[in-house]
């Protein structure tokens, strides 16, 4: 069982990522990381948001909550990813501004390459001090190099050379890249459910309140700066959805577990369900504020 488990985790949730990476890259062209130029003060203003407010809100609310070191640095993890393909739906369906969500996850995920190592090992510094474990940054940044940045440059390099086959099978990879963040989050939580059940009531406060209050500053921030509506709306998604597959991915490239998920990963696994019951509303509150 653990040979099965451990394959899963250093195989299948590797090349997983990378495919739902790809999908991403699929779905943009040039123009799309062209608009960072075109349209900088809603870029940035989402970009900040995200690599700087979200993390900050995240250690600040980890100063609240009594949570074990581990799980602390799981959650920071979790605040260091970028939106996924999951934000990018999720900001279509909620009315908002797609093209910049999209701008907004494909830059910052390549930017995550540099912060996330750096960070994740500032963090774990922090938290577990002389406990915390042997972080090579240098082996974490090739590592997330190859399964985010380099499917990324792939899908936007066969819809720049092959335009109607990308059209063609964008649907269908966006669809596998679904069911693949549906299995990989259902996976995590099967393989550790008695470890989910017993951290539930511990990190689902946390992960639902993150959730909440950044969906609420991407939208002041929007205001505060007097975008439209739709990059707002955009923003807020960006910073308050987060990539839980990466996340997952990240910890178990950590320190892999003899069994299950290593403790760095589960926040990011329970918050790949917890996302839902703060998204799903939020969407609802979006669509009726724009009737």
């Amino acid at each position: 069982m653990r040979g099965i488990e451990g394959m899963l985790l250093s195989v299948f949730l590797p090349l997983s990522l990378a495919f739902i990476m790809f999908s991403l890259g699929l779905g943009l062209t040039v123009g799309d990381f062209a608009r960072v130029v075109s349209q900088p003060k809603a870029f940035f203003a989402g970009a900040f948001s995200q690599v700087v407010l979200l993390p900050l809100v995240a250690f600040v609310l980890l100063h609240l909550f009594d949570l074990p070191a581990e799980l602390a640095v799981g959650v920071m993890i979790l605040s260091f990813c970028p939106g996924g393909v999951t934000s990018n739906i999720i900001t279509k369906l909620a009315g908002g501004g797609v093209a910049l969500s999209v701008t907004l996850t494909a830059v910052v995920s390549l930017l995550s390459v540099i912060t996330v190592p750096l960070l994740v090992a500032w963090s774990a510094d922090y938290f577990m001090g002389t406990s915390a474990p042997d972080i090579n940054v240098s082996t974490l940044a090739l590592a997330m190099f190859a399964i985010t940045a380099v499917p990324v440059a792939i899908g936007v390099a066969l819809r720049h050379r092959a335009l109607a086959l990308a059209e063609r099978i964008e649907t269908t990879v966006s669809r596998i890249a679904m069911v693949l963040f549906v299995v990989i989050v259902a996976g995590a939580l099967a393989s550790n459910w008695g470890l989910f059940i017993s951290n539930l009531a511990l990190l689902g406060p946390l992960l639902i309140l993150l959730n909440v209050i950044m969906l609420l500053v991407g939208l002041g921030v929007g205001r505060v700066l007097s975008l439209e509506r739709g990059e707002g709306i955009a923003i807020a998604i960006e910073t308050g959805v987060q990539n839980s597959t990466l996340g997952i991915t990240v910890g178990s490239l950590i320190l892999e577990a003899a069994n299950g998920l290593p403790p760095f990963s589960l926040p990011s696994g329970v918050y790949g369900i917890t996302m839902y019951f703060v998204a799903l509303p939020f969407i609802l509150w979006m669509r009726r504020s724009r009737a």
